[in-house]
């Protein structure tokens, strides 16, 4: 294309979309569409809608009201490249959000938001992108636990030599790697599916002083309401939810990460023991087309790699001042919605690698004939069968 024939950059003020150009490992993912612009938009809508519902259980709104300001909380109906810039002037797009909301509810107005602080709705919003993104996250490790536990048991007793820092070491199988990658996913699906999810709901200063004797039961209808967990406190300043959230990301991504990094150590050309699924599209080069990459891993390891320095921001933003956050909290917002999406991302990609992964029997013979002759004997695989069973019986316990 000519200089001339560029198109033209973004108008000032236009907001163009994030398809996730510079991050492929979620360009077109489900976790992408659970934690879009539009789904974190909606999320706050809902928190709205939920909390207006759950004053009407308590008499504190009229019913007809709750139900014109959630028939007003319509995505649609709402400017998201508006609020977005508006959301300047107070520092969170809740402001702008609740200016428009009122404006959409007509006589219910006066009950929108009511007794609430943006930090309530923002956090509520982000724990219901949260949980939304995590019931796909887990379902594709749900997927890749599947393929791991098939590669173990039927690689069980597939001979291969083991390496340790990068060297041939003793005898080992594949199921016995394959049954490591898998432990490692169960364990990290486990810790992610504990992580509590909390309702936010503080009022001014996190004292619910807007709602006298019934704020704790308040809070519990919230809660039961947008179906996230109860806390026993607000946690306006003590960041402890989206903290062992971002810990439960780092730990799976990095998990799927050791199994990418595995695959494309295996892969190189001089051992050529695994191999990606082959495909239009898949592994090619721009410059080289006789070479077959290992792609799909290579965007499990970015993900694995970027995810951790997401969660350090959130690890940094604990240390919240008094009642209200000064910056932490703002800066929770993008580093966990990275974090979710580069995770699900490589979840989704991982189960994609492990369901088409291609295994070389021969070539591992090939490697561990070559290191029993340094050897000079064969002691076996030793207990590598029968550590594969423990790990494939807990896969199944999980299961049951």
């Amino acid at each position: 294309m000519a200089s001339d024939d560029r198109p033209e950059p973004a108008a000032p003020g236009a907001a163009p979309p994030d398809a996730g150009l510079l991050s492929p490992v979620r360009a077109g993912t489900r976790t992408e569409a659970a934690t879009g612009d539009p789904a974190y938009l909606a999320a706050m809508l809902d928190a709205e809608a939920a909390l207006a519902r759950a004053q009407a259980r308590l008499g504190i709104v009229p019913g007809d009201a709750a139900a014109a300001i959630a028939a007003a909380a319509d995505p649609a109906r709402f400017d998201l490249p508006g609020i977005a810039r508006r959301a300047r002037g107070a520092g969170n797009p809740v402001v702008p959000l609740v200016a428009d909301l009122r404006a959409l509810a007509g006589p219910a107005a006066e009950h929108v938001h009511r007794g609430a602080t943006s930090q309530d709705i923002v956090d509520t919003g982000a724990m219901l992108v949260a949980s939304r993104a995590r019931r796909v996250i887990l379902a594709a490790l749900d997927e890749a636990l599947d393929a791991l536990a098939g590669l173990a048991g039927r690689h069980r007793d597939t001979p291969m030599a083991a390496r340790t820092l990068g060297r041939h070491a003793l005898p080992t199988t594949f199921g016995a790697k394959a049954a490591n990658w898998l432990l490692g996913c169960l364990e990290a699906r486990e810790r992610l599916a504990a992580a509590a999810l909390p309702v936010q709901l503080g009022g001014a200063a996190g004292t619910l002083d807007a709602f006298g004797d019934r704020a704790g039961a308040l809070v519990d209808a919230y809660a039961a309401e947008t179906g996230l967990d109860r806390p026993p406190l607000p946690w306006h300043t003590r960041r402890t939810p989206v903290a062992d959230l971002g810990a439960a990301l780092a730990v799976t991504a990095g998990a799927l990460g050791k199994i990418a990094t595995d695959v494309t150590l295996l892969a190189q050309s001089e051992l050529d023991e695994v191999a990606e699924a082959a495909g239009p599209g898949r592994g090619g080069s721009s410059a080289m087309p006789h070479k077959r990459n290992p792609a799909l891993s290579a965007l499990v390891r970015s993900a694995a790699l970027q995810v951790p320095a997401h969660v350090q921001v959130l690890h940094a933003a604990q240390a919240a001042p008094h009642e209200r956050p000064a910056g932490e909290w703002h800066a929770e917002w993008q580093p966990l919605r990275e974090a979710l999406r580069l995770t699900g991302g490589a979840a989704e990609t991982a189960a994609e690698l492990l369901g088409g992964l291609e295994i070389a029997p021969e070539r591992m013979r090939a490697g561990l004939d070559a290191l029993l002759a340094v050897l000079g004997r064969d002691p076996g695989p030793g207990a590598a069968a029968a550590l594969t069973d423990r790990a494939l019986d807990a896969y199944r316990r999980s299961r049951a």
